[in-house]
């Protein structure tokens, strides 16, 4: 019960922004009826607005954006502002924000920009290169010391290893080759498999 009682006052609250809103677009076609019958000069001077085509940059545009303004008039005004305003002449849609670094009050007092004309970014292209090079030469200085540490730990040693003793080779006969020989190329032995058969009478 309560959710159709909310549907049904929804639905006159609509029907009443319908029809305020139809009122309006009549007013609006009456009013621009009345004034297609008359000159912009005649209705500009009677407004009080200059014309919009002899305005520079600067100038103050909001009078052309009232109401009591007819449509036609409006365009050419907001045509003449486009003109003047390069940023709304030519309006590129993947710089959204653009226009917020022009802001004074978002621009850090003494900030300096790494960019240089008919160079780009040279100067921090270079900055990097030189950071690159000290990295990469950081290595080769601390194998470099390491080698001096090893050798001055070498240097200090002064008690050699004393090399072994000479050990008199074994002395071997020709019987005890030949016997060594005759084990390794000796024939593997072969055995044989017996059957035993039971005699019945």
């Amino acid at each position: 019960m309560m959710r159709s009682w909310s549907d049904r006052k929804a639905a006159v609250a609509a029907e009443a922004q319908a029809e305020v809103a139809a009122e309006e677009a009549a007013q609006v076609e009456a009013f621009e009826a009345e004034q297609a019958e008359r000159t912009d000069a005649e209705i500009l001077e009677e407004l009080g607005l200059p014309d919009p085509d002899t305005l520079e940059e600067g100038a103050d545009f909001k009078g052309f954006l009232n109401k009591n303004v007819p449509e036609r008039i409006k365009t050419r005004a907001l045509r003449r502002l486009w003109r003047l305003n390069p940023v709304l002449a030519n309006v590129d849609g993947l710089v959204d924000y653009g226009e917020d670094y022009t802001d004074a009050a978002c621009v850090i007092e003494g900030m300096q920009t790494a960019y240089q004309v008919g160079k780009g970014m040279l100067k921090h292209i270079e900055a990097l290169a030189e950071q690159s090079e000290a990295d990469a030469a950081a290595p080769e200085v601390a194998e470099a010391d390491a080698e001096d540490t090893l050798e001055d730990v070498t240097g200090e040693a002064t008690d050699p290893v004393a090399p072994a003793e000479d050990t008199p080779a074994p002395v071997y006969s020709a019987a005890d080759v030949l016997e060594d020989d005759a084990a390794a190329v000796a024939p593997p032995l072969w055995r044989r498999m017996k059957f035993t058969f039971e005699e019945t009478a």
